[in-house]
């Protein structure tokens, strides 16, 4: 069983630097992409910050200089630090992944996989 597993959400004031983590486990033959989204309350999910498994990253407009993603392919880990952080950052994180799960010493396919969400919030 593949599951996504986050840590490092917390409270911080503004101006502060959290970061996340995201680990997988389970019986994985190789994961692609790997990203965070997030969800503030009444607003729909958006994509924050994704990387590729050769390294190749986008971002937000609204993060863009202010966070960095990275990941750990030892680990099958991806971190997101988040630096000079705003109120408007609050939301609850998830992680996301494209992970194609061991079968039969092989792949037999490539899925999509999500964190339960670490909450953020950025307050005085």
């Amino acid at each position: 069983q593949v599951q996504l597993v986050e840590s490092g959400g917390g409270l911080v004031q503004p101006g502060g630097s959290l970061r996340l983590s995201c680990a997988a486990s389970g019986n994985i033959f190789s994961i692609n992409a790997m990203g965070w989204y997030r969800q503030a309350p009444g607003k729909q999910r958006e994509l924050v910050a994704g990387i590729t498994s050769g390294g190749g990253t986008n971002y937000a407009d609204s993060v863009k200089g202010r966070f960095t993603i990275s990941r750990d392919n030892a680990k099958n880990t991806v971190y997101l630090q988040m630096n000079s952080l705003k109120p408007e950052d609050t939301a609850v994180y998830y992680c996301n992944a494209e992970i194609r799960p061991l079968y039969r010493g092989s792949w037999a396919g490539e899925y999509e996989y999500w964190g339960q969400g670490t909450q953020v919030t950025v307050s005085s």
